[in-house]
C-alpha cells in the first residue's frame, strides 16, 4: 500500500522558504557578534531552529558538539526526528537535531519537508565552520600568550645571566682576600675558622652562579666527555627544595658503572631540567619522582619517571609538537619537550615514552656512549617509542 503524501500550497512553501532563509541570516548575525562565545552561538541557534520549522508550536531542537548538549527547554526525544552531522576538520564532532513532539502528516521526509532537510544540513555545516573558526581563534590567542611567555623567560634568563656575571667579580675578591688572610702568620685560630667559613661560603656561591649560567645557557656550547650522573646531581641542585615543598619524593637510582658520553653538558642539563619540571607540573598534589641512569649495549639511559596522571594515546602523539600543551594558560609554553627532542636528536640519541592514564609517565633518553668507553649488556626493559 502506497502512502499518499500531502502537497503544500505554493504560498505555504514560500513562507517556509522565507523562514529558512531568515534562520540562516540570523545565525550569521549571531556568529558575527563581537566577543560571543561558541556556547552562546549554539544555544541561540537552537532557538532559531524551532521557529524555522513548519510546526514551531510542537517543535523542539538541540545541538550536540564534543559531548556538550545545547537543548531547548523541555526537549525530549520522539520518533519524529530530523538530524544532520556536524563535521569539524573532516571529523564528526556532533549533530544538530530537530524533533516534533506530536505526529504530523507524512511529507518528503516523514513529517519534514525537503527544504527542511536542506536547512538542517546547512545549519550543521555552518556550526562546523563556526567551531573551526572559534578553535582557530583560541589557538591563535594561546599561541600569542605562549610567545609572550617564552619572551619573558628569555628576558629572565638574560637578566639572570647578567646578574651572575656581576656577582662573579666581587665573589672572586672575597674568596681571594679570605685565602690571603688565612696565610698571615700568627693568625688566631678563631679568625682562621671564620675566614675558612667565608672561603667555603664564597666557593658555594660561585658554584651556584656557575650552575645558574649553565641553566641560562650563557656558557658556550662545547661537547666533551660527560658523566651523566654528575649532570643529574648538578641539574637537580635548584629543584630538590621545590620538590620537597610540593610534597614530591625524589628517588635516585644511578648506575655507578655508567660510561661517559660525548655531549654538551649544559644541553643535557637542560634536557634533564625540562623533563623534571614537566614531571613536577604533572604532580601538583605531590607524588614520586624517579631519576635513573642505566647502561645499555652501546648507549646509556637517562630515565625520568613520575606518578602523575599519565597521558592518553592522542596526547602522546603530539607531545613533541611545538606549542602543544595540556597545561592551563600561563602554566606551560608547549616548548619544553620539543626543545628536549631537538637536543637529544642533535646528540644522535632517541626518546622513548611509556605512559598510562592514571599511573604516570616515564621518559627514557638514550644517548650513545663515547667510542673509547666500555659498555655492558643492554637493559632488557621494554618501552614504546613515540
Amino acid at each position: 500500500m502506497i502512502k499518499k503524501r500531502i502537497q503544500m500550497p505554493k504560498t505555504t512553501a514560500l513562507q517556509e522558504r522565507i523562514k529558512e532563509l531568515s534562520c540562516l541570516l540570523h545565525m550569521a548575525e549571531i556568529a558575527g557578534t563581537p566577543g560571543i562565545s561558541l556556547e552562546d552561538i549554539l544555544q541561540q541557534t537552537v532557538s532559531l531552529l524551532i521557529s524555522a520549522w513548519q510546526y514551531p508550536e510542537i517543535t523542539t531542537a538541540r545541538i550536540v558538539l564534543d559531548g556538550q548538549n545545547y537543548a531547548a527547554a523541555g526537549f525530549r526525544e520522539t520518533r519524529y526526528i530530523q538530524r544532520a552531522d556536524i563535521v569539524v576538520h573532516r571529523v564528526k564532532r556532533g549533530f544538530a537535531e530537530v524533533v516534533y513532539l506530536k505526529k504530523k502528516p507524512e511529507l518528503d521526509e516523514g513529517p519534514f519537508l525537503r527544504e527542511e532537510r536542506n536547512l538542517i544540513n546547512a545549519v550543521a555545516q555552518q556550526v562546523g565552520l563556526i567551531a573551526e573558526r572559534k578553535q582557530a581563534e583560541q589557538e591563535r590567542a594561546l599561541l600569542q600568550s605562549q610567545l609572550r611567555h617564552a619572551d619573558r623567560l628569555a628576558t629572565i634568563g638574560f637578566l639572570a645571566a647578567g646578574v651572575a656575571h656581576e656577582l662573579n667579580e666581587p665573589l672572586g675578591n672575597i674568596l681571594g682576600f679570605a685565602q690571603l688572610a688565612r696565610k698571615c702568620p700568627a693568625l688566631p685560630e678563631a679568625a682562621n675558622q671564620d675566614l675558612k667559613k667565608i672561603e667555603t661560603a664564597s666557593l658555594h656561591a660561585r658554584e651556584v652562579i656557575r650552575k645558574l649560567l649553565m641553566f641560562a645557557r650563557q656558557m658556550p656550547p662545547e661537547k666533551t666527555l660527560v658523566d651523566i650522573n654528575q649532570v643529574v646531581h648538578e641539574g637537580l641542585y635548584f629543584i630538590e627544595a621545590r620538590c620537597a615543598k610540593a610534597g614530591i619524593e625524589v628517588e635516585y637510582a644511578l648506575d655507578s658503572a655508567l660510561p661517559l658520553i660525548f655531549a654538551d653538558a649544559s644541553q643535557i642539563n637542560q634536557v634533564l631540567v625540562n623533563l623534571v619540571v614537566n614531571a613536577l607540573q604533572a604532580m601538583p598534589e605531590g607524588g614520586k619522582l624517579l631519576i635513573q641512569t642505566e647502561t645499555g649495549k652501546d648507549h646509556i639511559c637517562l630515565n625520568v619517571e613520575d606518578t602523575g596522571p599519565g597521558m592518553s594515546p592522542d596526547v602522546l602523539q603530539r607531545v613533541f609538537v611545538p606549542f602543544f600543551t595540556t597545561k592551563d594558560v600561563g602554566q606551560g609554553t608547549g616548548l619544553g619537550l620539543p626543545v628536549v627532542h631537538g637536543i637529544v636528536t642533535s646528540h644522535e640519541g632517541t626518546i622513548l615514552i611509556r605512559s598510562e592514564v592514571g599511573k604516570g609517565t616515564r621518559f627514557e633518553i638514550r644517548l650513545p656512549v663515547a667510542p673509547s668507553t666500555e659498555t655492558v649488556e643492554e637493559n632488557p626493559h621494554h618501552v614504546q617509542e613515540v
